[in-house]
């Protein structure tokens, strides 16, 4: 019988298109990823607002496996022209349709297949983030494989979490100092 229990995952409600890339991390040393399962890919529609949109099944899984190589591949390096038409090939599985409705501009999406749903979706918002590249970072923690889209005021934020990453570099620095000073 699956495990079915959610999955702790250290950071969640980035944005979708980051979200999807950071079903991958590491805890203690121990890569994990959240999309190696059904269950997994069912969490994070879940988990992303996607699911009463889309189903988890074996083809949306593959899709969105592409789309997250893809994703994380431009993260590393923007420009890579491999992973720049592996999104590109993604984004051609939908498009949006613009309508006048009551009076009001609306839009929607249509897919070849609802299975390219969840991958086009985050495909389209790394799109739309990209507006503001400098603000889409990874933690800077050198163990750290997460990312995150930075929405301080001032733009400066570092980890991906305070609570994680950013207390044991503060802790770090903390003992850093007491052992210098004990030296001295």
């Amino acid at each position: 019988m699956p495990d079915e229990s959610p999955r702790r995952r250290p950071l969640l409600r980035e944005p979708v298109s980051v979200d999807l890339v950071n079903t991958r991390w590491i805890d203690g040393g121990v890569p994990h990823d959240l999309l190696d399962t059904l269950d997994g890919l069912a969490q994070w529609l879940r988990e992303s607002d996607l699911a009463p949109r889309f189903e988890a099944g074996p083809q949306t899984l593959g899709h969105l496996l592409h789309a997250r190589d893809a994703l994380a591949r431009l993260l590393d390096d923007p420009g890579e022209p491999h992973a720049t038409a592996d999104l590109n090939a993604v984004l051609a599985h939908g498009r949006v349709i613009r309508l006048l409705s009551e009076g009001h501009s609306a839009s929607t999406v249509e897919f070849d297949a609802p299975e390219w749903g969840p991958a086009w979706t985050a495909a389209a918002d790394f799109l739309d983030l990209r507006a503001r590249p400098d603000r889409i970072r990874g933690c800077a923690n050198p163990a750290c494989v997460l990312h995150f889209f930075d929405t301080s005021k001032n733009g400066t934020r570092r980890w991906c979490s305070m609570s994680g990453c950013g207390n044991r570099a503060k802790a770090a620095r903390h003992h850093a100092r007491e052992r210098a000073g004990r030296t001295a």
